[in-house]
């Protein structure tokens, strides 16, 4: 058993490399698809496409036992428009793509799930759905999986992240909020244009659109309470133009993170107000335009409690990150799973001293840690009820 689930992981690894080496963005992830089934088929689990480059699969529908809980497990599959500065060996071969959030390893980990679930198929008292989800990098992924029945008879559902901030190994996985919601925004700020040497006779949006990024700033810190959990942040800001023109007009571009509804409904408006008021003082006009993304992913606290139970029967009472404070700022699109049924997201710790696995997740210097692959196979498997040799094992797993 134990030869079987070190081949399993080295496998994994395996996988995962050449996954990073090919990364795909979201809604273009073919190549990444076909591996995924073409692995699923060699396992001879039988699988289903589902939102164009999505894969869905399942275990153990034969005979399920009275009672018994369907469970899904998902992985994300697609990467990110940026340019890789890592050095690996594994780099990416698509110039502009990279793997820069860990969704490769994510891929590769439930793979080896697969593998090890398939191995143990007959142990499994009920059905399990392994959920290979594209675009979640703000495509609206798990929506598109869940309108075309991704979530159909499925009772729990569980998801994770790797998280360089955290030391490695920890989890994270409380009862309530884990990760914010996100939405983006778009100020566009016109003026009147004219030469750099006769400002009197314009009004410049470059000056108006800097007062209002600072303006924006304070929003956090001056018009919501020092409790509420929130981030502004302006992320872009174009106004192309010559060195002797004031241009005609200057746009901003940027990023919310909010816990709930109503902080979200509040600082839209605000940065609203607030733009808009600015701009006027300066003497140009000012649109708005706010699209929310996805919403806070909120765990259950039934299944956020299993998993803690099975990572500390695995890893030791101390395995629990104690120390990260929740709601994690980022955003992910697993939030429209748990907003329909019962599940749990954890954030696992990559930090194991490697500089490639401290840095954050969309750096260009950023590498999944394959050390990882055997801890989550182990906690995915014991979620469906199926033991691993994993624990004695870990430290010499991979390298």
């Amino acid at each position: 058993m134990t030869d079987f689930w070190l081949d399993t992981m080295a496998a994994a690894q395996t996988l995962r490399r050449d996954l990073h080496a090919h990364p795909e963005p979201g809604w273009h992830e073919v190549r990444t698809a076909e591996t995924v089934r073409n692995t699923l088929n060699q396992l001879a689990i039988p699988w289903r496409k589902c939102a164009g480059t999505g894969t869905i699969a399942t275990l153990a529908t034969a005979t399920p036992q009275a009672g018994a809980k369907h469970i899904a497990l998902r992985g994300d599959i697609d990467a990110l428009p940026i340019i890789e500065q890592t050095g690996k060996a594994w780099s990416s071969t698509h110039t502009g793509c990279m793997h820069a959030c860990g969704h490769d390893g994510h891929t590769a980990t439930l793979l080896a799930t697969a593998r090890w679930l398939k191995h143990n198929e007959q142990s499994l008292s009920h059905p399990v759905t392994l959920l290979f989800q594209p675009a979640e990098e703000g495509g609206h992924g798990a929506r598109e999986m869940i309108n075309e029945g991704a979530l159909d008879g499925i009772d729990e559902i569980y998801g994770w992240h790797n998280w360089p901030a955290i030391p490695f190994g920890k989890l994270v996985c409380p009862d309530d909020i884990v990760m914010c919601g996100n939405g983006t925004f778009s100020i566009t700020v016109t003026g009147k244009g004219g030469h750099a040497s006769q400002p009197e006779l314009c009004r410049d949006p470059v000056l108006a659109a800097s007062a209002i990024t600072l303006a924006l700033q304070q929003i956090v810190s001056r018009r919501l309470a020092p409790q509420q959990a929130a981030v502004i942040s302006v992320t872009s800001f174009m106004a192309d133009s010559g060195p002797t023109i004031i241009p005609q007009q200057a746009v901003l571009g940027g990023s919310i993170r909010v816990p709930d509804q109503n902080t979200r409904d509040q600082i839209n408006a605000l940065i609203t107000e607030v733009s808009q008021q600015t701009a006027r003082s300066y003497g140009v006009e000012c649109s708005v335009e706010i699209t929310p993304r996805y919403h806070a992913t909120i765990n259950h606290p039934a299944q956020a409690g299993h998993v803690r139970q099975l990572w500390q029967e695995s890893y030791g009472a101390d395995a629990i990150d104690q120390n990260v404070r929740t709601p994690i700022m980022a955003s992910e699109d697993f939030s429209y799973y748990l907003r329909e049924i019962p599940g749990a997201f954890a954030l696992i710790g990559a930090d194991d001293g490697d500089e490639h696995h401290q840095v954050p997740c969309h750096s260009p210097h950023y590498d999944f840690n394959d050390k990882l692959i055997p801890l989550v196979s182990n906690l995915f498997s014991r979620l469906c009820g199926v033991t691993t040799p994993e624990k004695p094992a870990k430290q010499t797993i991979l390298k």
